[in-house]
């Protein structure tokens, strides 16, 4: 028997939509700082869905393409791709630089969820 495959939990956001979809959200969002050309965002994509399937009531994720939406990197000091941001209340509260393991993301997050 075969289950239905869930739609990815991950949603771009722009520049122009950020204070409405992270700033203003109720739950914590993980802002992925992602790049078309970058391996190691692509690397990271799968484990950003994986995580965020496992949280579904407790978090948000989201993507945001430095390349397309250069204002809010600039904003929060963004360097690198990727960086991944936590936010809650409006504020960063947490920043990952680099890819990393479903595993290791768990661990860095697990006192914030």
């Amino acid at each position: 028997m075969s289950h239905p495959t869930a739609v990815t939990p991950v949603t771009p956001v722009t520049d122009a939509a950020f204070a409405a979809e992270v700033l203003a959200s109720e739950v914590p969002v993980l802002v992925d700082f992602t790049a078309a050309w970058c391996p190691p965002c692509r690397m990271l994509a799968p484990v950003l869905a994986a995580f965020a399937a496992e949280h579904p009531d407790t978090l948000r994720v989201v993507t945001l393409d430095i390349d397309h939406n250069p204002r809010t990197p600039a904003t929060y000091g963004v360097l690198a791709a990727p960086t991944l941001l936590l936010f809650h209340g409006g504020q960063p509260i947490r920043s990952l630089v680099g890819a990393r393991s479903k595993a290791r993301l768990t661990e860095e997050l697990s006192d914030l969820l």
